[in-house]
C-alpha cells in the first residue's frame, strides 16, 4: 500500500490523520472511515474504499493507491470531488492517475 504525499482529508479526520494512517497500516479496526485510492479498473477514477474492508485477510492491499481519507460515506463522495477538481484545474483533463503520481508518493 503507498500513500500519497500530499494525502486529502475530509474535515472530520483532518486533525487525527496520522493516527487513522496508523491503524489503517496496522489493521486496527476504523469503522466510518473510508479510504479514497486510485482506480482499480480503466473506467474509473478513484475508488472509495470503506476501511473495515481492508480488514479482512485477502483484500489485496498490494497495489493501492490512497489518496484520501474521509470519515463518513458522504464525506468521501465530497472529497472525491475536490480531488477531481483539483486534477482538471491543473490539467484541463481528468487523467487522476498520471496527476497525482507525478506530485509524489510516500512509500510506507
Amino acid at each position: 500500500m503507498e500513500w500519497h504525499k500530499d494525502l486529502y482529508a475530509g474535515e472530520s479526520v483532518r486533525r487525527r490523520q496520522r493516527n487513522v494512517k496508523w491503524k489503517i497500516m496496522h489493521n486496527a479496526g476504523q469503522l466510518y472511515v473510508y479510504v479514497i485510492t486510485l482506480a482499480s479498473g480503466e473506467s474509473n477514477l478513484l475508488d472509495i474504499i470503506p476501511s473495515w474492508e481492508l480488514l479482512q485477510k485477502h483484500y489485496p492491499k498490494s497495489g493501492l493507491y490512497v489518496v484520501g481519507l474521509a470519515g463518513s460515506y458522504r464525506e468521501a463522495l465530497e472529497l472525491a470531488g475536490h480531488i477531481v477538481n483539483d486534477v482538471y484545474k491543473a490539467t484541463g483533463g481528468f487523467d487522476v492517475k498520471r496527476y497525482l503520481k507525478q506530485r509524489g508518493k510516500q512509500d510506507i
